[in-house]
């Protein structure tokens, strides 16, 4: 099988951090590139997931909202559960006895 030459260009950033993962699993970029290449045309798509970088994550409080939607939709939480933004608000609650 003969073999044709192929130049990409990465951010310097990128092939640095690449390079020490692909280090750290024992392949080189070209093999990491090959086995990409031979997997398209294999299974007839890209073979892993596409996803966005962490800077497009939600922030601690969007966060925080989902866990607890997620909750509430389990059903671990009841949707009149009382929230509180600090720790005195909870104390008080408490002291209630509500």
């Amino acid at each position: 099988m003969s073999t044709t030459p192929t130049t990409i260009r990465l951010d310097d950033d990128l092939r640095k951090e690449l390079d020490v993962r692909l280090k750290a699993v024992g392949i080189s970029l070209n093999t990491y590139v090959t086995m990409a290449a031979k997997q398209l045309v294999i299974q007839n798509r890209i073979p892993f997931d596409v996803v966005a970088a962490e800077k497009d994550e939600p922030n601690e409080v969007t966060k925080r909202a989902m866990v607890l939607a997620e909750a509430k939709d389990l059903g671990l939480l009841a949707e009149d559960s009382p929230v509180f933004s600090d720790v005195d608000q909870m104390m008080n609650f408490l002291e209630r006895g509500e």
